[in-house]
C-alpha cells in the first residue's frame, strides 16, 4: 500500500543530492552525484534538481553544485561511462499570465486557496510574492523533467539539511504528504540526512514531521 511504500534508489539519490547541495558539502555531493547517475537518474533530472535548489539555498551553493556536476560528468566521460541525458522539458503551450500559473500550481500543492497577492508577506513585499509564484511555482515547477512529488522530496531534503527554516520545512512536509509522500518515505529521507548531514538536523525534521502528521490526523 501507499503507506508502506519505501523510497526507491532514485528517490534516495534525490534526497542526498539536495541535502548536500543545501549544506555546500561538495566532496560528499560528488559521491552522491555519481551514485545518482549509477542509480538511474538522468543528467537532465539531476540538472533540474540543482536548478530548483537555488530557490531554497541560493545561487552560490547552486552554482557550486552545478560546477561539481560538470566535473563529475567530465570524469565519467573520460572513463568511458555513457550517461543518459534523459528527456528535456515539454515546452509550455500557454505563455499567458505566469503569476496565475504559479498561483494555480500552489493551490494544487497546498490544497488551499491562494489570494493575489499572497496574504502577509505577499502584501508586505509584492516583489517576493511575484518571484515565488512566477519563477518557482511557474518556471521551475512547469518543467516536467521531474514530477511534483520528486520536486517536493528535493525541497524537503534541502530544508531538512539547513538550520533555521522549520516553518518552511513544515509547510513543505505538508505539501509532500498532499501529493503522496508517506511518513515512512519521509522518515527514510531524514535517516539519510542523519547519515550525510547531522543527527540534530534529522531530529528537527522528524519533530516537524510528527507535528504535521498530528495536525493532519486531527483535521481528518
Amino acid at each position: 500500500t501507499n503507506k508502506d511504500r519505501a523510497l526507491d534508489a532514485r528517490q534516495q539519490n534525490i534526497v542526498m543530492i539536495s541535502a548536500l547541495t543545501a549544506t555546500g558539502d561538495l566532496e560528499h555531493l560528488r559521491t552522491a552525484l555519481n551514485s545518482g547517475l549509477d542509480g538511474g537518474l538522468t543528467v537532465n533530472e539531476i540538472k533540474d534538481v540543482l536548478v530548483q535548489m537555488y530557490a531554497y539555498c541560493g545561487f552560490p551553493r547552486r552554482l557550486n553544485a552545478i560546477n561539481t556536476f560538470m566535473t563529475v560528468l567530465q570524469e565519467r566521460k573520460q572513463r568511458g561511462v555513457k550517461d543518459v541525458e534523459g528527456k528535456t522539458a515539454t515546452p509550455i503551450a500557454n505563455n499567458g499570465d505566469k503569476y496565475e500559473r504559479g498561483r494555480e500550481t500552489l493551490e494544487t500543492l497546498t490544497r488551499q486557496s491562494q489570494s493575489r497577492p499572497g496574504k502577509g508577506f505577499g502584501e508586505f513585499s509584492p516583489a517576493i510574492d511575484r518571484y515565488l509564484k512566477e519563477h518557482l511555482f511557474a518556471d521551475i515547477f512547469d518543467s516536467d523533467v521531474l514530477s511534483h512529488q520528486q520536486r517536493e522530496l528535493a525541497t524537503i531534503s534541502a530544508l531538512a539539511a539547513m538550520t533555521g527554516v522549520e516553518p518552511q520545512l513544515e509547510s513543505h512536509i505538508s505539501i509532500g504528504m498532499n501529493i503522496g509522500l508517506n511518513e515512512r518515505e519521509l522518515n527514510q529521507a531524514f535517516d539519510l540526512i542523519e547519515k550525510s548531514v547531522k543527527k540534530e538536523q534529522a531530529e528537527t525534521a522528524r519533530r516537524a514531521l510528527a507535528k504535521v502528521a498530528g495536525t493532519r490526523q486531527n483535521n481528518q
